[in-house]
Parts: C-alpha cells; sequence; structure tokens
C-alpha cells in the first residue's frame, strides 16, 4: 500500500468536500440544513488538517488542491431550483465509502499512536455524516433518489436486452419489436412498483404487529419485554454483561425499547410502488424509442444500444461526480454490463430464430 500516494489523495478528497459543503450551504434557505452542512464542512477542513499534517511529518509535498467546480455547480443548482435534500441524498453516497478508506489505511499503515487515535475521529465523524445525511433524507420521504437511479438502471438494461434479443427474431418487423418491449417494460414496470408496494406495507405491518406485542408484554409481563430486548443486544455482538446493564438501566423506558426493537420507516408504500414503477418505464423509453421509428430492427438496434448506452453514461457520470470515484470506471461497469446482457440476448434470439425458421 502506497501511504503517501493514499494520503494525498485523502487530502484532495477532504478539500474539495470541505469547498463542496461551504459552498453548498451558501444555496440552501433552510436555516438548520445550512448549519449542518457548514458544521460539516468545518469538521472536513479539521481532517484536510490532519492529511496536511501528516504529509509535512514525512517530508512529503502537500499537493493543490483543484476544486470540482462542475460538482458543486451542478449540487448549487440542485439545491437552490429542486430540493435541497435531493443534495444530500447525493452527498451521503461519497460519505458512505470515505470511512471504509480510512479503516483499511488504519489498519494497514504505519501510524503513531497519535494519528491512530485521530484517524479513529475521522472515521467517527464521516460515520456520523452518513447517519446525517441518511437522516435527513428518510425524514423528508425521497431517500429512495438512488432508488430511482437503480430502478431505470433495470429498466434500460432489462429492455435492452429484450429488444435486442427480439431483433434477431423480427427483423423486419420493428414495429413487433416495440410494441413487445414496451409490453414486457410495462409489466416489469408493474411487478417492479406492486412488489415495492407491497415490501414497505408488509414492512408497516410487521412493525404494527411488533409494536402491539411489545405493548401487551410491558402490560402483562414487563419483565419479558426487557429480556427480548437483551437478546436483541446480544444478537448484534455486544457483550452479556453490557447488554444486561444497558437492558436494566432502559427497563423502565416503554418507548425506547419499542424504537430500539422496530425498525420504523417512514416511507409511504403507495408512493414508493409509483415511485419505483416510473422509474422503471422510464428507463424502458431509451431502448424501445427507436423501433417505433426506424424501418427495420437491424437498422433500430445500433440506436437502441447508443440510446441506451448514453443514457447510462450520463447516470454513471453521475454517480461517479458525487461519490468521488472514477467516472471512466463508472461508465465502463455500467455500459459494458448492459452490452453484455444485450450481446447475449441477440446471441439467444438469432439461435431461435434458425432452430425454429421464424423469418418475419
Amino acid at each position: 500500500m502506497n501511504q503517501i500516494k493514499l494520503a494525498k489523495q485523502f487530502y484532495i478528497d477532504e478539500m474539495n468536500d470541505f469547498f463542496t459543503y461551504t459552498e453548498i450551504a451558501k444555496s440552501v434557505k433552510d436555516t438548520q440544513l445550512k448549519n449542518v452542512l457548514l458544521k460539516i464542512a468545518k469538521m472536513e477542513e479539521e481532517h484536510a488538517s490532519f492529511w496536511k499534517e501528516f504529509l509535512e511529518k514525512r517530508g512529503e509535498t502537500v499537493p493543490e488542491v483543484s476544486v470540482n467546480k462542475l460538482k458543486i455547480r451542478f449540487l448549487q443548482i440542485i439545491a437552490k431550483f429542486i430540493n435541497p435534500v435531493l443534495v444530500i441524498s447525493f452527498l451521503e453516497i461519497g460519505e458512505a465509502s470515505a470511512f471504509q478508506k480510512y479503516y483499511k489505511f488504519l489498519k494497514e499503515a504505519d501510524l503513531s499512536e497519535e494519528e491512530k487515535q485521530f484517524l479513529k475521529k475521522i472515521i467517527l465523524d464521516e460515520i456520523e455524516h452518513e447517519t446525517i445525511f441518511a437522516k435527513k433524507t428518510e425524514n423528508t420521504g425521497i431517500s429512495n433518489i438512488r432508488d430511482f437511479v437503480l430502478g431505470m438502471n433495470d429498466g434500460l438494461v432489462e429492455i435492452l436486452g429484450v429488444v435486442t434479443g427480439l431483433s434477431a427474431v423480427y427483423m423486419n418487423n420493428p414495429f413487433v419489436v416495440a410494441i413487445s418491449g414496451l409490453i414486457v417494460g410495462v409489466a416489469g414496470a408493474l411487478s417492479m412498483g406492486i412488489g415495492a408496494f407491497i415490501s414497505v406495507r408488509s414492512q408497516r405491518q410487521v412493525n404494527e404487529a411488533i409494536r402491539e406485542k411489545l405493548q401487551i408484554i410491558f402490560d402483562i409481563a414487563p419483565e419479558r419485554a426487557i429480556e427480548e430486548f437483551k437478546e436483541k443486544l446480544l444478537e448484534t455482538g455486544i457483550p452479556e454483561d453490557l447488554a444486561e446493564e444497558i437492558s436494566k438501566k432502559l427497563g423502565t423506558n416503554k418507548e425506547a425499547i419499542k424504537k430500539l426493537l422496530i425498525k420504523e420507516t417512514n416511507e409511504n408504500e403507495i408512493v414508493s410502488g409509483l415511485f419505483t414503477g416510473f422509474a422503471y418505464i422510464f428507463g424502458v423509453f431509451f431502448p424501445v424509442l427507436p423501433y417505433f421509428i426506424a424501418p427495420s430492427s437491424l437498422i433500430a438496434l445500433p440506436f437502441s444500444i447508443l440510446f441506451a448506452g448514453l443514457a447510462l453514461a450520463i447516470v454513471a457520470t453521475i454517480i461517479a461526480t458525487l461519490s468521488g470515484i472514477s467516472i471512466k470506471k463508472k461508465i465502463m461497469e455500467m455500459v459494458f454490463s448492459a452490452f453484455f446482457a444485450a450481446g447475449v440476448s441477440y446471441l439467444f434470439g438469432s439461435l431461435m430464430q434458425n432452430l425454429f425458421g421464424i423469418n418475419i
């Protein structure tokens, strides 16, 4: 592990985060959210100072920081004209990976005891950031912004595979391919939407059942509720003596135990179902459109792949830009997986066409 190279990158990342949070805070009107962003910006500046000192102690040059103005501008536009909480949802992506990189560095790098302690603090800070962002997005009901991207990706990749495979069968009838792809897309959107609806509704029903059960247990045998809480703590790996102490201290606080035992959700099952279904059908649009226009499936096919590839590249660029990972790598990952599925589907369609002698 080249710890100097990593430390320089960590310094650049932290400084970029500092500038990003500071600038985004200027575009946010919500005072509470503004203060949260400024607080986190200050913490990121402290983290950058740690990496700067780390490099200077080892006689290394502190790298120049080139601010990602494109990322900041993009986030400012979202915060100002759409919804600042969408920004929070995007920023959460980056925070989710930061503490993992730092933890690996903590375990593998040659650090002084003082450096280890401060790096542990940085890791806890990054986890806190992610937790703050997660709560903000959950409380506003748009924590599924990334679910939209994933749902759109599912629809796009799946229907690209469908129309590609059908192109080999219905070479001279692109309209049949378009209608078939649209039917499969609508069915897939309904399936995903209903699945999301049932999932959220079931979770809510489970929570209500657990809450009712706990209420009964508290009324007739409060000690049993405390014991159940202790068992949950033990399942998370907490030592038995500590679990015993915690359960005793919280034993009289019914609401606290309920919150710890029940996984609450603010999601609305109807909104979740519609959101997921719409995301999927939105992805279907890109690979299907050319088949409604082109005179043959073989002419429509390259345009279908092109549209799908462009859509995937845009999504990959947004994800990569906001999460701080390689844009090229993310684009290659998403586009290659989609094109691989399309290629296999076309080969399978050709096989079916040859086996059954279909010529339409």
